[in-house]
């Protein structure tokens, strides 16, 4: 239920989620831009754009997130896009390179957020009047 005419407890629960994922993106990109800075990558403008790439998704995530949390209907699908697109990132790193520590929770995050997003009190704070 929408308390005080704010956003309901699943949409706070889904920007919680997209915000924790933002974060974990913000410290992939200075891992990235820190293996770069004192390793021996084969091409500094492919790591760097990697680095650029994961700052782009924290960027968009985060947005994404203060979005949903102003009520903003026009947020939801681009986040519902990005969870359905770390799915098989999620898949892939987990099951086919076996790396369940980075594929695991990225997964459980997007099954979260795909779930709160669509709950009954959530589509209703988010869809718009038929006109």
């Amino acid at each position: 239920m929408v308390e005080d005419g704010g956003a309901p407890a699943q949409l706070r629960a889904a920007a919680a989620v997209i915000g924790l994922e933002s974060l974990a993106l913000i410290v992939a990109t200075g891992i990235l831009v820190g293996k770069t800075l004192v390793g021996h990558p084969d091409s500094i403008g492919r790591a760097l754009l990697g680095a650029a790439l994961a700052l782009a998704g924290a960027v968009a995530l985060g947005l994404g997130a203060r979005g949903l949390l102003h009520l903003r209907p026009a947020a939801r699908t681009p986040m519902v896009v990005l969870q359905l697109l770390a799915l098989p990132v999620a898949y892939s790193l987990a099951f086919q390179a076996n790396r369940v520590g980075y594929g695991g929770p990225i997964l459980v995050a997007a099954v979260a957020v795909l779930y709160l997003l669509f709950t009954p009190p959530a589509r209703a704070a988010l869809d718009r009047e038929p006109r």
